[in-house]
C-alpha cells in the first residue's frame, strides 16, 4: 500500500500527506493515529500535536512558523491559523565536515564540450549579439529577421500552420463558432533546419531594459551580469551595440570582462551607433563582423572534459509541497555527487535560505564567508521591509496554494538543492565562480532573474525544479526540468524533462534519483540531449535592478 503520509524529519510537529486524505479518516505513521479534523489535499501539512497561540511549528527541522491560533492535532495548517517565523542566526563554529556521496559509478566519466582558452569548458557553443542600453533593442530586432533563418538557426512553428488553418475557415464564411470548435492540426516542432555553421548552436539576442537611467550601481551591475555571458565557457563570442551616451558604457563592460578574464581572446566587435553614424551603416558593420565571428566560432569542437569542469546552477520556481521532499533533495544529491567529483555548484535566491542561515553559514568554510553571507541576508531583508514587503512575502499564490504557506517552510526545502556539502565562497550579484564545491550566490528569488545570474556567473547547466510547471529557460545554458510529482510530468511533457514524483511514490530513494540526474546533466552536457527549454526556443533573460525584488 501506498505511504499516505511523511514526517520529513524527527523533530518535526507537522505531517505531510502524500494523497488527498477526507475529513474523519484515521491515517497511522510511525505508531501514532491521528484522525484528521480537516480535509488535506496531498502536499499539505497537519498537525502532528495541538499547538496553543504562538506556539512553534517545526518542519524540516527548523522553525517554519507560529500558530495564531489554537489548532488540534490532526487539524490542517493554513495560512489563517499559523504565520511565518524563523529562528535568528550568529555567527558560530565551522561545521565543514561532510560525508561524501559514493561517485564510484562517475569516477572515470568524461562529457564531450567545448574546452576554452581560460580552462573553462562549455556545454553548447553561441554567439551573442548585446545591447549595452535598451535604445538598441529594436536594432536586435533587425540583426534577429537577417541571421537567424538564413543561417538555419529558424524553427518552423506548428502554430504557423494552425493560423494558416483558421484563414481557411473565415475566408471560406466559417462563423464564431465553427473556428472556436475546430480541429487544429498538432505535430512536434519540425526538425533543426541545415546550418551553415554547424558547431556554432545559435546567435542569442540579450534584449533588457537596463542600461541607461536608474542608479550608476544598476550600470555598473548590468555590465558585469553581461561580461558574465561574454565570458561564459558556453559563449564563442559575441557583438556588442552601443549607442554611446548611456549609463552602461562600453569602458566599465570592457572593465569587467577583465575581472573575469584577464587573458580574454574570444571573437569580440564593440560597434557605436553615435560614432557609426546611420542606422543603415551600423546594421551592416554588425552583420558583416558577426557573421565573421561565426566563421571563427565554427572552427570551435567538442572534446572530452572531466565532469569536474561541469558547473551546475540550482533553481526552483512554481514549487509546491512535494518540491523539498523529493525534486530539491535529489538534485541536492547531485550536487553532492559533483561537488565531490571537483565539480561547482551555485545555490542562488536568498530570500529562499530564510529560516536556514543558520545551517548555511555554519557550512561556510571560513568565518569572512560566513560574514558576508549575514550581511548579504540582514541587507538584502532590511531593504526589502523598508519599502513594506520582506521575505515573509515570497511565497506565491501558487505556492501557497500547494501547501508552502510561509516562507520559512518554502525556504527549508528550496535550501534543500544545495546539499550537504561544504560552502567554498559567498558570492555577490554578478560575481563569477571561481571555485569548485558548492557557491552561495545572492540573487532574488524571481525564477528568471536568479537563472539570469546564475549563468552569468558560470553554470554551464542549470537543473530548475518545480511542482507547478514553468517553461523557463535560458539563451547560452540548458535549463533541465524536473518535475517533483509525477502527475505534473504526466500533464506537461513537452516542457519537463525529468520525473521526481518517483520518490514520493516510494520507486527509487533520494540517492537513486540523484544519481539519475547527473547522469542526465553529463549527456545534456555532451549535447546529446536537447532539454525542453532549448528545444522551444526559451531563451528568458532578465538582469535584476538591485531595488527589491523577492
Amino acid at each position: 500500500m501506498k505511504q499516505q503520509v511523511l514526517k520529513v524529519h524527527p523533530n518535526d510537529n507537522v505531517i505531510v500527506a502524500l494523497t488527498d486524505l477526507p475529513q474523519g479518516s484515521m491515517v497511522t505513521y510511525d505508531n501514532q493515529q491521528y484522525t484528521l479534523q480537516d480535509n488535506v489535499q496531498a502536499k499539505h501539512k497537519f498537525a502532528a500535536q495541538d499547538f496553543e497561540i504562538d506556539a512553534d511549528i517545526m518542519m524540516y527541522g527548523v522553525l517554519v512558523g507560529k500558530a495564531q491560533s489554537f489548532i488540534p492535532k490532526g487539524a490542517l495548517l493554513t495560512t489563517k491559523n499559523i504565520h511565518h517565523a524563523a529562528n535568528d542566526f550568529f555567527i558560530g563554529e565551522r561545521h565543514t565536515e561532510w560525508h561524501k556521496p559514493d561517485i564510484s559509478k562517475f569516477a572515470n566519466r568524461t562529457f564531450y564540450g567545448f574546452p576554452r582558452s581560460d580552462g573553462s569548458v562549455g556545454t553548447a557553443n553561441y554567439w551573442l549579439v548585446i545591447p549595452m542600453v535598451f535604445c538598441e533593442n529594436r536594432n536586435l530586432e533587425v540583426l534577429e529577421e537577417a541571421l537567424i533563418k538564413p543561417l538555419g538557426y529558424g524553427r518552423n512553428r506548428i502554430y504557423a500552420n494552425q493560423a494558416q488553418e483558421l484563414i481557411k475557415m473565415y475566408k471560406s464564411g466559417s462563423d464564431v463558432s465553427q473556428i472556436l470548435n475546430a480541429e487544429m492540426p498538432y505535430t512536434e516542432l519540425a526538425p533543426k533546419q541545415d546550418r551553415l555553421f554547424p558547431n556554432v548552436d545559435g546567435i542569442k539576442f540579450l534584449v533588457h531594459n537596463g542600461g541607461c537611467g536608474g542608479t550608476r550601481q544598476d550600470a555598473q551591475a548590468l555590465c558585469g551580469l553581461l561580461a558574465g555571458y561574454i565570458t561564459h565557457p558556453n559563449v564563442a563570442g559575441a557583438t556588442v551595440l552601443s549607442l554611446g551616451c548611456q549609463n552602461a558604457q562600453v569602458s566599465i563592460l570592457e572593465e569587467e570582462i577583465k575581472k573575469r578574464s584577464p587573458l580574454f581572446d574570444k571573437p569580440y566587435f564593440v560597434l557605436e551607433q553615435q560614432k557609426v553614424g546611420t542606422e543603415a551603416e551600423l546594421l551592416s558593420l554588425a552583420i558583416k563582423q558577426t557573421f565573421a565571428g561565426l566563421v571563427l566560432a565554427d572552427k570551435n569542437r567538442r572534446q572530452p572534459a572531466p565532469i569536474s569542469k561541469i558547473c551546475i546552477g540550482l533553481e526552483c520556481g512554481g514549487s509546491d509541497g512535494f518540491s523539498g521532499i523529493s525534486a530539491n533533495p535529489a538534485i541536492g544529491y547531485t550536487s553532492d555527487l559533483l561537488v565531490a567529483a571537483g565539480g561547482s555548484v551555485i545555490l542562488a535566491e536568498f530570500p529562499e535560505l530564510c529560516g536556514v542561515e543558520q545551517n548555511m553559514s555554519d557550512r561556510c568554510v571560513d568565518t569572512a564567508n560566513a560574514e558576508r553571507f549575514s550581511h548579504l541576508m540582514r541587507t538584502y531583508n532590511e531593504r526589502a521591509k523598508a519599502v513594506g514587503s520582506g521575505f515573509d512575502m515570497n511565497p506565491s499564490p501558487g505556492n501557497i496554494k500547494d501547501g508552502l504557506i510561509t516562507d520559512a517552510i518554502k525556504s527549508a526545502g528550496a535550501a534543500k538543492k544545495g546539499g550537504t556539502s561544504p560552502v567554498v565562497e559567498v558570492l555577490d550579484y554578478p560575481e563569477k565562480v571561481t571555485k569548485p564545491g558548492l557557491n552561495l550566490l545572492c540573487t532574488p528569488g524571481n525564477d528568471v532573474e536568479s537563472t539570469t545570474a546564475e549563468v552569468a556567473s558560470g553554470a554551464n547547466v542549470v537543473l530548475f525544479t518545480t511542482g507547478l510547471g514553468t517553461p523557463t529557460g535560458n539563451p547560452v545554458t540548458p535549463v533541465v526540468k524536473i518535475a517533483s510529482n509525477t502527475k505534473l510530468y504526466n500533464k506537461m511533457r513537452d516542457i519537463i524533462d525529468i520525473n521526481t514524483g518517483t520518490v514520493i511514490e516510494g520507486e527509487e530513494t533520494i540517492e537513486q534519483a540523484g544519481e539519475r540526474i547527473l547522469d542526465y546533466v553529463i549527456r545534456v552536457a555532451s549535447g546529446e540531449i536537447e532539454v525542453s527549454a532549448v528545444r522551444h526556443g526559451q531563451d528568458d533573460f532578465i538582469p535584476w535592478k538591485r531595488g527589491v525584488s523577492l
